[in-house]
């Protein structure tokens, strides 16, 4: 036996036995998704933050103080603009990492993936805390922003050739369920973080580093939870009764063979992929960063029953409004979760193309009518518009990695998607500059609040539009992009994936692994039981939303 095969971590010790249940894959890969989707609810840390010196209110800084003195300044409070790099650095780093790391979890395996996404994040947020209590803004970019991002592309990544090869029959309903997660996370760890930070807040902190600590340990149990719990299946193996595609379909756009990483991404599918995602992901983050004020500016006081505009409520009404808001946000991430899993799943039905294709065309629509709704006040249709939009943004993500197996083979699709994510990083960038300075700019040439957006929704529209044509033009890849046989079987074997069955089952005999891979990992108390440790956080997250949603309704 090889010394690898000694290492928890080695891909060999992964390969899971007879017997094993697949259903087993998805929640580990849920435990590390809920965990780094906390991304996108580090806005709750901004406020407390922008206190930490002061504690009741702000200490500014000099006025002339540059914002490289203020990373290094420990005697005044960062600014809230300051903070926001940490989020611009985590997809930054997302979308990079994940690229570049992708082909290494092809061959290290994703357990190996799992550990190390989990090293970064938790130790990310480790040194955050550490930032927080020296107030080192400098720690805090390098430390959640940098590492943390690395740790997040790698765990995003992680699990989606394995549930690919797990689920052949089912791949997008598989990766909707994992990317589900990731969307899900700020759902349950936003209020846990203000909770955490109410419960730790004294009259000298304002409790942030201390929860940063306390969530470090939580994910960090959760993720190597995940990390242990991912399984890969033997070469050659299928679902019992499944037949693969090239035998029971002659649909050109599903192909059984494989493309390599290095050949995938020089090929014009994989760049009209890469646009097609990066225009859908445009068009929604720029909406899910502004949701809050969007709705405030446009509707104003008709939130509470006054017909008067946004600059003329005063600071009760402001909060009345902000409340309705809130609701509104967290509406959209239920959507935006939901859509994860929905869409995903009926791509396997419709396929993936003609998935993209509803997108663009109800997306293109919805904006379109959205100012319409907006000066007809109609509050019921402006918010239907959004909420089916940001459930086509999520669905995007979760359709994409089962687009990249159908045109590019599941054997290097972990990889694939990695180096397709620049194109979220790019969205990152783009669709919240597009919402920002084009508002500004309405503003200032005195378009009033209520209409600063109408601009920005018909060229989102048009964004979606060039979307459309991207997917309409994406064809199968030509026969010569293919792996050999040859070629194949050399990479399958540089990816530990050629185990016969001899030695795979005296290796899982031998193993630390052999309980779980044998008769716990057959048993449905077992997949029921790996259902509930990541079910029952969601439920509350869920439950906690609905309830900030409900104010919409009143």
């Amino acid at each position: 036996m090889s010394q690898t095969q000694f290492s928890l971590l080695a891909k060999e010790r992964t390969v899971a036995g007879e017997g094993f249940n697949r259903w087993l894959v998805p929640p580990a890969a849920l435990a590390i998704h809920l965990c780094i989707g906390m991304a996108y609810g580090f806005s709750v840390f901004w406020l407390p933050l922008s206190k930490a010196i002061g504690i009741d209110k702000p200490v500014a800084c000099a006025k002339e103080m540059s914002i490289f003195a203020e990373l290094f300044a420990s005697n005044c409070d960062w600014k809230i603009s300051t903070l926001q790099w940490m989020y611009t650095l985590f997809f930054i780093f997302l979308g990079g990492s994940a690229a570049l790391f992708g082909s290494w979890l092809e061959h290290a395996g994703p357990r190996k993936a799992g550990v190390v996404s989990a090293l970064c994040w938790c130790g990310g947020l480790v040194l955050s805390a550490f930032g927080v209590y020296t107030h080192q803004a400098w720690i805090l970019w390098l430390s959640a922003g940098v590492i943390g991002g690395i740790g997040l592309g790698l765990g995003y990544i992680s699990p989606v050739s394995t549930l690919i090869k797990w689920f052949p029959d089912k791949r997008g309903m598989a990766t909707g369920m994992a990317i589900m997660g990731f969307g899900g996370g700020a759902m349950i760890g936003a209020p846990m973080a203000d909770w955490l930070m109410r419960h730790f807040a004294t009259p000298t902190s304002v409790g942030v580093w201390e929860t940063f600590l306390t969530m470090a340990a939580i994910y960090f149990v959760f993720m190597m939870a995940g990390a242990f719990g991912y399984r890969v299946p033997a070469t050659g193996w299928t679902p019992k009764g499944w037949t693969p595609p090239a035998a029971q379909t002659s649909n050109a756009m599903i192909t059984s063979k494989h493309v390599h990483v290095n050949k995938a991404w020089k090929t014009k599918q994989f760049w009209l992929i890469w646009a097609v995602l990066c225009l859908n992901v445009s068009a929604g983050i720029g909406i899910l960063g502004m949701a809050s004020p969007l709705l405030q500016e446009v509707f104003a006081g008709k939130l509470i029953g006054l017909d008067i505009s946004f600059n003329d409520l005063n600071s009760d009404q402001k909060k009345q409004i902000a409340t309705i808001a809130a609701g509104f946000t967290g509406l959209l991430s239920l959507f935006n979760i939901g859509g994860r899993f929905f869409w995903a799943s009926c791509s396997d039905y419709i396929g993936r193309k003609a998935t993209y294709a509803v997108f663009f065309v109800l997306g293109f629509v919805l904006y379109a009518s959205i100012p319409g709704a907006a000066h007809a006040n109609n509050l019921a249709l402006f918010v239907l518009a959004f909420c089916i939009i940001l459930s086509m943004y999520g669905g995007g993500f979760a359709t994409v990695p089962a687009y990249l197996a159908d045109m590019f083979g599941s054997q290097m699709v972990g990889a694939i998607h990695g180096r397709l994510l620049t194109a979220w990083a790019t969205a990152g960038v783009l669709g919240p500059v597009l919402i920002g300075y084009i508002r500004e700019y309405q503003i200032a040439n005195g378009v009033p609040k209520a209409q600063a957006y109408d601009v920005t929704m018909y060229i989102l529209a048009g964004l979606l539009l060039l979307g459309f044509i991207c997917n309409l033009l994406i064809r199968p890849v030509a026969p010569s992009v293919f792996m050999t046989d040859e070629e194949l079987a050399a990479e399958r074997q540089l990816a530990h994936d050629k185990v016969v069955a001899s030695s795979l089952t005296n290796s899982l005999n031998t193993s630390a692994d052999a309980p779980v891979v044998g008769a716990l990992a057959g048993n449905p108390a077992t997949v029921y039981l790996a259902w509930l440790a990541v079910g029952i956080p969601m439920a509350l997250g869920i439950w906690i939303t609905l309830q900030k949603a409900v104010v919409l309704f009143k």
